[in-house]
């Protein structure tokens, strides 16, 4: 069953085929200067996605870039345009009602979430350290 989402205007809107019901939150610094506080995503296969209107694009590193809707600033989703993960668009859920329906199952960079505030439950911690053990990742992105 599809899904759909919009921006905050509604110039953009955003169908997908089967919504994953996982999401993730990061806290590395360049995730927390895009979103204001954590970046989240839904990992989602690009096959599935249909988008309408106009999307603006930043290349954020040398392997993903980021999207938001021109017209209100509404994030969208960020995408690897090298490596591993092409094909997957990290989609924000605050493009769905409810978050359509998906629960966070990890953090990435957990070890540098602000003091301020913690997500509470019980759910996957990944460590800088073991992020970038793994992963592609911007070189001395969390201080």
């Amino acid at each position: 069953m599809s899904v759909t989402g919009r921006c905050l205007c509604g110039a953009v809107t955003v169908t997908v085929g089967e919504l994953p019901k996982e999401l993730s939150a990061c806290h590395c610094e360049m995730c927390r200067k895009w979103s204001g506080t954590m970046g989240m995503g839904i990992a989602t296969p690009e096959a599935e996605i249909t988008v309408t209107g106009e999307v603006a694009t930043y290349a954020s590193s040398p392997f993903a870039e980021r999207a938001w809707c021109p017209t209100c600033g509404s994030s969208l989703w960020v995408r690897d345009t090298e490596g591993e993960n092409v094909g997957i668009i990290e989609l924000c859920p605050g493009l769905f009602e409810n978050a359509g329906g998906a629960v966070m199952v990890r953090e990435v960079y957990a070890d540098r979430c602000p003091e301020g505030y913690r997500f509470a439950g019980d759910h996957e911690r990944i460590s800088r350290a073991n992020y970038e053990a793994r992963w592609q990742f911007v070189p001395g992105d969390a201080p």
